[in-house]
């Protein structure tokens, strides 16, 4: 350590402005973490945080669009229930509608239809469980950022249907990037089918509308035979995390953060290579310098090693330290933001493990310096 500790004192401008690029990578790969968790959350806090391990589709639905394309029979609970394994299955409905409170508040909502003497019957902690009564609906905290109180009537636009909050949950929970409401199953089923309140008094309804569901959730251990059960209720299933997938821009965003977030990777371990390779040529003389007094090889590339750890883990900490600074002044706006330690964690680690890949190319060459260039020996 002792040449690599003097070269970095000596040369300190030049090592300062290398360890600026790779700060600038970490606050970036802090950023772009937390920009990732932010739109996961978003996007399906709310089907992370249900007590399902799998949901049942309708067999052969696209996978991308499974919650907004699926139609099953209620007919399929029972058969799951009997199934060796599942210890529970209920019928679960999703919709995205858009409501106004009486407050004159507008809101988007994913309704999540449940039975609420089910697993799947969310448990509030402001007000009241979602009970049996038709208009009742139990709202995610978000929406009372919007404005939502317990005690609001919420109108539902084209149908007509008129909720009353009575619930509240705990934190976040969202689906597609807007805030979830659970109600009854059946008067998510009559919203399903368009039903206003004057068809649902007078009983004009169609035949199929208390029959379907958008799937079954199921709660099952993990020795359950979730095929052969698909087989007998003529369903497909997806595990919780698959079914994240039919989320609405859930793939796309994902992937296009990961596809950003691999190259700035490549990144950082090009651009580290590229300044070690000229420092190394640049310092050719003093290394052959060092072979020509007997330093072993490895000794050598031991020193260039730890230089560039020192460097990276200077400037990686340096970075993520602004990146965690940024991201809580980001975090209290409304964009989809939260920082995640394992994630950040993550990214620095990454950083520094492809920094020293690159660095660690750069420092072949020192394997291969000439004691004779020391002697004059090129001349």
């Amino acid at each position: 350590m002792f040449l690599a500790l003097r070269e970095l004192s000596f040369a300190r401008a030049r090592f300062a402005l290398m360890g600026a690029v790779v700060a600038l990578i970490a606050i970036l790969m802090v950023l772009l973490s937390g920009l990732s968790v932010g739109l996961v959350n978003d996007g399906v806090s709310g089907l992370k945080k249900v007590p399902a391990t799998s949901f049942a589709f309708a067999d052969g639905v696209a996978h991308d669009a499974a919650f907004s394309r699926s139609v099953v029979d209620v007919d399929a609970v029972e058969a799951w229930r009997e199934v060796d394994g599942v210890r529970d299955a209920a019928p679960y409905g999703n919709l995205l509608v858009n409501a106004r409170s009486d407050a004159g508040v507008d809101i988007d909502l994913a309704l999540f239809g449940v039975e609420s003497d089910s697993f799947m019957a969310p448990e509030p902690t402001e007000g009241e469980p979602l009970g049996d009564a038709p208009t009742g609906v139990v709202v995610s905290e978000t929406a009372t950022d919007e404005g939502i109180e317990i005690g609001d009537t919420l109108t539902l636009a084209q149908v007509g249907t008129e909720l009353t909050v009575v619930g509240v949950l705990e934190g976040q929970h969202t689906f597609g990037h807007v805030d979830v409401a659970y109600v009854p199953l059946r008067t998510w089923q009559e919203v399903k089918v368009g039903a206003s309140p004057d068809d649902v008094a007078a009983g004009d309804l169609p035949e199929r509308t208390y029959r379907e569901v958008t799937a079954v959730a199921v709660r099952a251990a993990d020795s359950a035979d979730l095929a052969a059960a698909d087989r007998a209720a003529g369903t497909e299933s997806l595990a919780l995390e698959e079914s994240f997938g039919a989320s609405p821009g859930y793939t796309a965003e994902t992937s296009t953060l990961l596809l950003i977030q691999v190259f700035l990777y490549a990144i950082g371990a090009l651009v580290v290579g590229a300044f070690f390779t000229v420092w190394t040529i640049q310092r050719s003389h003093e290394l052959a310098v060092l072979r020509a007094m007997g330093a072993p090889t490895g000794y050598l590339l031991r020193d260039s090693l730890a230089q560039s750890l020192v460097l990276l883990v200077l400037a990686t900490g340096v970075g993520v330290g602004i990146g965690v600074g940024a991201g809580a002044l980001i975090g209290s706006t409304p964009m989809p933001f939260a920082l995640d330690t394992g994630a950040i964690t993550l990214a620095a680690v990454l950083l520094v493990v492809l920094g020293l890949a690159g660095s660690a190319v750069a420092a072949l060459r020192v394997a291969r310096i000439d004691p004779l260039t020391a002697l004059g020996g090129h001349r």
